[in-house]
Parts: structure tokens; sequence; C-alpha cells
């Protein structure tokens, strides 16, 4: 199996598995960047931070959840705590709809406090492509934090050589909370034709257990996971891809899946359903340099819904996306080279809140429609460096579906400007400065009614709307170096590494404020805030071992002088291994994670952590178990006790992962 990891700075193509590294080798070929820079661009190109993941790195973890997946990127974690259905994302101390969700090419908007932001199995995900800094120039409105790109397995990423039909079977377990997962997949390509059927499911069977032998009460679970693919290429000019998925789960939870039940947060039956439509067309003729046009029609719906189980009472939640996106790339032969990507995006979010049938006013009916215009220009000024000047226009309007409410609209643009410059093969020093937003939502703007129940002299609160919520706005600016080569130290290895600074000023912060003896709560512009940081990353591979790391040091002010309270943990993460054999891989990962006392006046701060993982895969290539792919981990070998800052929930405590895959 080909392992490939990319970090930071790297364009790897490091080799594991069934086929010996001295065997293939290492090629410089670049790896590139497609579904979050709406491009095919070489990583030594580009000049933002970005992390991609995919493939045999992506399985190797043995993932239940997103931050198992994805959680360990520099600049990256995952909040939420222990239970996957809570998870969201937190880029450089941008959260929930301050970053921008993509699965298989479509946005995925929804984001309500503590209901989560991933509805899919990791099982199902291929690649994973993490952008972070602004990225509104080719994305619009929540890329202040920056963006998170899912995409999906299909027939191509399975097939043999020289084949045309196959399946895989997985099956895994996990003791921590008795976890039972499989799946099902089966795929071929016929020429024309290619089509992919994947159905999977897992259960937590059993109460999470922390690193102190704590029960995470209610954490178990049932989720379900099915998608069709299928595709049509009637010459090498087209394709057309239709897919089909759906997402279902239900467990008992507490309403605030990110802390204990009790009588302020009581436990509900949820069920979630989620269901996503893709229609695409690519066309790029040959031999033509002005046309190469991809179309997305998208359509995603979500529906959760929450039982409390202490007295009758019923939520509904409904969200729906459709969008359409058309896309093209042309490269212009004049005196100087210059690669365009331009096109247009439209898109609708529609939300209703329901509570034993009649409207839920604090997840208030409204839509919201936006329209973006986009072009980003690449000009080769010398053979080495790359001018990249972007800009987007941005119209949105949001109805609260209420006469007494007033509509929304706001423009905004998004520019950005900055340069690549490659001073040999192995080099790049780049840097960039954009302008990103993110526009108020639905519920900022417009929820109403009971926010909780008072108690003696405390009033009942409620939620008071306020349409005139403006959006946040940020500019950014990034510098940063890539290295990337072969035969470093000695023959057949390969050395990648990476750095950058980055500083983010941000206006319009829309925060939540209570007043609690007032009675009313609303969402206000309040502070400006400033975040900084550095991330760095590096990868060694010596063929028959390897070594790798990571850190992110985040910083984040209000106006005021006092710390932001969603800033992550400084974070350094170690990896190592050895390839005894053709057939084996072994490894060990090491996070080290710093205490958080820089948070605001009142908050409670984040203990320092060590964690220790331990992993090992075989996949032959003879005998009877050809074709099989087996991995065990050892998950927190110390058992350690602890919490990603500012979760509300422990993390899971030492856990035994194993996992058998059969191909055929």
């Amino acid at each position: 199996m080909k392992r490939r990891i990319l970090l930071l700075t790297t364009a790897l193509a490091a080799v594991s598995g069934p086929v010996g590294a001295q065997e293939l080798g290492f090629t410089l070929d670049p790896i590139l960047l497609g579904s979050a820079f709406r491009d095919d661009r070489a990583l030594l190109d580009t000049p933002v931070a970005v992390t991609v993941r995919e493939g045999e790195e992506l399985e190797n973890r043995q993932a239940g959840t997103f931050e198992e997946l994805i959680g360990d990127i520099p600049g990256v974690s995952i909040g939420g705590g222990p239970r996957g259905l809570s998870q969201e994302p937190n880029i450089r101390g941008f959260t929930d709809d301050q970053i921008v969700l993509r699965f298989d090419g479509g946005r995925f908007n929804f984001s309500q406090g503590h209901r989560g932001r991933f509805f899919v199995d990791p099982a199902l995900v291929q690649r994973v492509e993490v952008v972070r800094g602004g990225g509104s120039t080719l994305f619009g409105s929540g890329a202040l934090g920056g963006v998170i790109s899912v995409e999906t397995v299909d027939a191509a990423d399975l097939l043999a050589p020289g084949q045309t039909m196959g399946g895989r079977v997985t099956l895994g377990y996990g003791s921590n909370g008795g976890e039972v997962s499989g799946s099902s997949t089966v795929y071929a390509d016929w020429g024309a034709w290619d089509a992919l059927l994947f159905l999977g499911g897992r259960s937590v069977t059993e109460a999470l257990e922390s690193g102190d032998g704590t029960s995470v009460p209610f954490s178990e679970i049932d989720q379900g996971n099915g998608m069709i693919k299928l595709g049509f290429e009637p010459n090498a000019d087209h394709r057309i891809e239709l897919s089909y998925s759906i997402y279902r789960d239900d467990t008992l939870v507490p309403s605030n899946s990110n802390a204990g039940p009790s009588t302020s947060n009581p436990v509900v039956d949820r069920e979630a359903d989620v269901q996503d439509f893709r229609l695409s067309w690519d066309y790029a003729p040959t031999g033509n340099d002005w046309v190469d046009l991809s179309v997305l029609f998208y359509a995603n719906r979500l529906e959760i819904t929450e039982s409390r189980v202490s007295a009758p009472r019923l939520d509904e939640t409904r969200y729906d996306t459709v969008g359409l996106e058309v896309v093209n790339r042309s490269s212009l032969g004049t005196t100087l080279p210059i690669e365009l990507v331009y096109g247009f995006e439209m898109f609708r979010d529609t939300q209703e809140g329901l509570r034993d049938g009649v409207p839920r006013l604090a997840f208030p009916n409204a839509e919201a429609t936006t329209v973006g215009v986009f072009a980003e220009a690449t000009v080769g000024l010398t053979e080495g460096l790359d001018l990249i000047a972007g800009v987007r226009f941005d119209s949105y309007e949001r109805d609260p579906n209420d006469p007494a409410l007033a509509v929304a609209e706001e423009e905004f643009v998004s520019p950005r400007i900055g340069i690549s410059y490659r001073p040999n093969q192995n080099w790049q020093v780049f840097g960039n400065v954009s302008r990103a937003f993110r526009a108020p939502s639905l519920t900022e703007l417009y929820n109403s009614g009971l926010h909780f129940p008072g108690g003696g002299p405390v009033p009942d609160n409620f939620f008071v709307p306020n349409p005139n919520l403006e959006p946040e706005e940020s500019t950014q600016v990034e510098i940063g170096t890539r290295f990337d080569a072969a035969d470093v130290f000695r023959g057949g290895d390969r050395l990648s590494f990476g750095a950058n600074v980055y500083y983010a000023s941000v206006d319009n912060y829309i925060e939540q404020e209570v007043n609690i003896f007032g009675g009313t709560t609303t969402f206000s512009n309040v502070d400006s805030a400033t975040l900084w940081g550095f991330e760095a990353e590096v990868d060694y591979d010596a063929e028959t071992w390897f070594l790798g790391g990571g850190l992110g040091i985040a910083r984040g002010e209000n106006d005021a002088g006092g710390w932001l309270g969603s800033i992550p943990q400084d974070r350094l993460t170690l990896e190592a291994g050895l390839r005894p054999w053709d057939d084996w891989e072994l490894g060990a990962r090491a996070t080290f994670a710093a205490e958080q006392d820089r948070v605001p006046a009142g908050g409670t701060a984040g203990e320092a952590y060590q964690l220790l993982d331990l992993y090992a895969t075989w996949a032959p290539t003879r005998g009877a178990l050809a074709g099989g792919t087996f991995r065990i981990g050892l998950d927190n070998v110390l058992d350690e006790q602890y919490m990603i800052y500012p979760n509300g929930l422990a993390q899971t405590g030492r856990s035994i992962e194993i996992s058998a895959s059969f191909t055929f």
C-alpha cells in the first residue's frame, strides 16, 4: 500500500505495506490541491497554509470521530467533547460557522450549538483538505478561519490496476465504549460508466470512560451511513457524476451534549437524519486552454428530533441547503503566463424549528440567500515568482418570514493578493493578504422566545431579535516557507518541512449577551479582536523508518486586551515508526498540549496533557490472507485524564482498536 502524508510543507509520497519502499522508491511528483482551491494546484505553488490527509494515513487512525481523524493538525482542534455527534471544528480560534465545511464539493452550512457539524462516517472519507486562514475570496461567507473540504471514497480510489469490479468489507472493534463498526463497499468501472455502493454503521454499546475511569453518561449511540455514486464519461472531455448519501444516528444524550445531564440539561431521545444529493458535470475539451469547466448542483437536508425524557416535549430542527456552483479555469498564453479560476455560486438555506408542533422561536423559521461571483489569477512574473490576485463579491439576504422583523441585506467584497517564490525546485517562500467575512446566521438575527426559566430573584430569560447585525470582517496576513526534497541525508530518503506565521484582525465580532437580571439574551456586534500565531510541520522518511512532527501556537485578544475564550492550547505532536518488513508498519504518536491559562476573566483554564498512541498495520501480499489489511492500535496508552480546551467533558481514556479489511 502506498502511504501518503501531506503535512503543511510536504508533497510526500512515502511507501509502505505490501510493496516494499525500495521497489517503488520516492517520486517528486507534486501532490495537487483540488477541492479546497477550485483548481488543481501543486502544494509548493500555493501561498496559504494547508494540510491534506488521505488514503492509508486516514485508515491507519481507525477513527470513529472527526477529532480522531484530523484533530491533531497544527492550528486545528475539534471541540464538543468525546461524543462525535457534538463535535465542531476550531481553526486558530475561529469556530463553528466561522469555518466553511464542504462535503464532496457542496457546502454544509448547518451550525447550532452542541448539535455537531460532522454527519458522515469517517470510514467513508478518502481525503480531507484543511486550508487555514481567510478563504472568502473563493468561498465567501464563513471562511474567516478557513475551509475544511471532505471527499468521500469513489471507485477509482479502490480499484486495483487492471481491475474492473471489486469489493471491500471492513470490521472493527474499540474496547472503550464497546464500539463495533462495519462497512461493505462494492465498486466497478466499465469504461464509460463507474459506480460505488457503500453501507456502513457503528455502535457505541457502552458508556465511554475517561482516563480516571469515570463514565461519560449517555455516550452510547447507533449510527448508519450509506452512499451510492454513479459516474458517466461519454468521452475524454466529459464526466457526469451523481451521488446520494444518507446518515442517521439514534441516542439518548443531554440536550447540551458537551456536558453531563442535570436539571437544566435534560436528557433527550435524539434522532438525526441527514441526506445529501450531488450532481456534477466536468468538461475539459482536449487542447483547449480556455475551458476547464466544473458545474455542481447540491442539496442537503438535516432533520433532528429531540424528545425530552423527563417530561413530554418534542423539539424538531430542520435545515435545508440548495446550491449551484459554476467554475471555469483558463490558461492565457500572453507575455506573462496567467492561470485564471473564476465563476459564480448561489445557495439558499432554509431552517425551521418546532416545539410540540408549533414554531420554536429560539430556532426561528427563516431563509438565507447568498449569491457570489469570484475570480483569481496566478501570474508568472518570472520563472520562480508567481503573483496571485483575486476578488469576490457577495450579496446576501436574510428573510425571517415574519412581517414584524426586518429583512437583512448586505454586500461584501473579499480581495486577496499573494506571492509564491520558488528559488529552486525544493523551496518555496509565500505570503498573502486577504479579507474575509461571515454573515450573521438566521438564529443570531431572529431568534426569540424563552431562553431559560428563572428562579428566585432571577426572572425568566428571553431572546431578543437583532436584525441589524453587521457581518464579521477580518483582514489577515500570512508569511511562510516550505521545503521538500529527496536524497537529503542518504539515498532514497525524503525530507519535508515548513513553517508559517499569521496575523488576523477581526471587526464586528458577534457575541451572545445575556442579561441575567434584565431577563434578556441577544446577539450584538461587540469587540474587535486580533489573532496571531505560528505553525510548523516536518516529516522525514528513510523508507524503513520515519519521523514527523507538528507544532501549533495560537494567541487571541479582544480590543480591551482580554484573552479570547476560543483560542486552542499550544500543542506539539510527534510521530515515529518502522517498516521492518514489506508488509508491516509500526508507529507511535505523541501529543503534548500546554496549559491554557490565557483565558477571559472568570474563565476556566485548560490543563496540560500528554498522550501516547501506538499502532501497527499488516497487509500481507501472499498466502491465504493476501488482500487483507489488519490494524491494531492502542490509543491513550497512559490512560491520561484530559480535556481539549474549552470542552466541558473529558476525552476518552485507554482503548484498544482492532480492524480487519478484506478486498476482493
